[in-house]
């Protein structure tokens, strides 16, 4: 019976790992950016956003189509109106009046009515408006998806270097705690000074907080990678790439001297299709001078009684139809219409000088972006050569310590540069894949 309850839990806790492996997403940085770039909360909301921009773009093409309505009239009058003719009218006598009302009890009617615009300036630059609007969130949703892939990359650099924290502050531990022991069973013999034990509890007690740290923040790493990656913040994740790798991976020094068309970037892209709104509303507000014309064609019947019998055959109906045209004039608007075209001529000159300053803002930011990158990968090497030191040090102070001769004041010491030249290199590391992301996002390099 034993037995089987021993089988039953390894079964059941082999059950458990399967069903925890099959719900671990495993993502290289590739396949993250890939997720993100479809399920990312900011990539859904930029397509909705286009999509209201079509819509739009379709509902100003409609105003210029013809246009059909359809209304109805029923009216009871509940006191008619009593009119005075001269008695005279009627064969009797002159001075006086008869009281006469005009009309049924009921009326009931209903008329179609179509319309159709002929010309109307403000329509036309309606029109291109609404395709400028559709560029503007197409423009939108290209920059954040560019912001995205950087979030990304950023997210997952994160990840991994959480990672390697920990298993760097582990393997710290664990040679601490070596230490200690040592320490102890020297002290023991009576080699060393009580002090030097307790200087090696102290730094062991700061590397279990710093894992400890870690730990959480590895925790929030994740978190912020499934944010990134539009889903659900506890989605378990297995990443692939390794953090070393992935860093030789990203020094390329041939984005330094990459050649780029500053009217290709999506900044200036955005900045210039603003200017082009700002042109058409110029447009816009002078086509409002310009006369409107809209012709329109309509049908209809109508019944009148004195009782409510609309519903049956003998009920009269009369039609009615017309054809015509309006024509509206523009002629006085108390300068309404100057004022506003002004206003126009003057935000489309902000826009020129807007548009200027995000070429030369543009131009920056790639050199800055450049001078970052490099100084990120001159960074990561010198830090790998200050480690290699550093852990030279250490081991040689941890000899002398051992040998007795050395002070635990000095074996802190070369454990504290070392675990600073650790964190150090991490730091180092990510900072040449985020330097990249950064240039690459700068040159609006998109996913191979």
């Amino acid at each position: 019976m034993r037995k089987n309850v021993k089988y039953i839990f390894i079964l059941f806790a082999f059950m458990q790992m399967s069903v925890f492996a099959q719900g671990s997403q495993s993502l290289s940085l590739n396949d993250a950016v890939d997720l993100a770039l479809r399920n990312n909360f900011d990539i859904r909301v930029a397509e909705n956003d286009i999509k209201a921009a079509k819509k739009k773009k379709w509902e100003t093409t409609a105003t210029g189509l013809p246009q059909i309505d359809i209304s109805g009239n029923f009216t009871n009058n509940l006191k008619q109106q009593v009119s005075l003719i001269p008695a005279e009218a009627f064969g009797g006598t002159p001075g006086q009046f008869e009281e006469v009302t005009f009309g049924t009890k009921y009326t009931m009617g209903a008329t179609a009515t179509l319309n159709q615009l002929i010309f109307d300036g403000s329509y036309i630059v309606g029109l291109q408006s609404a395709k400028t609007y559709l560029q503007i969130s197409e423009q939108a949703k290209q920059k954040t998806k560019l912001g995205i892939r950087e979030a990304t990359i950023n997210a997952y650099g994160n990840v991994l270097i959480a990672e390697r924290s920990i298993t760097i502050l582990e393997n710290n531990k664990e040679a601490l705690e070596k230490n200690l022991f040592q320490a102890k069973e020297i002290f023991k013999n009576g080699l060393n000074e009580e002090e030097d034990v307790e200087q090696l509890q102290i730094t062991l007690s700061t590397v279990e907080n710093q894992l400890n740290r870690a730990n959480r923040l590895r925790d929030i790493a994740y978190q912020m990678l499934n944010i990134t990656l539009g889903q659900d913040v506890n989605t378990p994740l297995s990443l692939t790439e390794n953090i070393d790798v992935l860093v030789v991976e990203n020094i390329d020094f041939s984005l330094m001297t990459t050649d780029y068309n500053l009217e290709d970037l999506i900044d200036y892209k955005i900045a210039s299709t603003d200017r082009k709104s700002k042109e058409l509303l110029l447009k816009l507000e002078k086509s409002r001078a310009l006369p409107s014309l809209t012709g329109f064609l309509n049908f209809g019947y109508s019944g009148n009684s004195n009782e409510f019998n609309f519903h049956e055959k003998e009920q009269k109906w009369f039609d009615a139809s017309a054809l015509g045209l309006r024509l509206n004039v523009p002629i006085f608007s108390s300068f309404g219409r100057d004022a506003k075209t002004k206003q126009a001529k003057i935000a489309l000159n902000t826009a020129d000088i807007k548009l200027e300053n995000v070429r030369q803002q543009l131009k920056l930011g790639v050199d800055q972006a450049r001078t970052e990158y490099q100084f990120s990968i001159d960074q990561f090497n010198t830090s790998k050569q200050n480690l290699k030191l550093a852990e030279r040090i250490e081991t040689k102070q941890q000899t002398k310590f051992f040998e007795g001769i050395s002070t635990s004041f000095d074996l802190l010491q070369a454990q504290n540069q070392l675990y600073t030249q650790q964190q150090n290199l991490l730091q180092a590391m990510l900072e040449v894949i985020s330097k990249k992301a950064a240039l690459e996002k700068a040159l609006n390099v998109t996913v191979q």
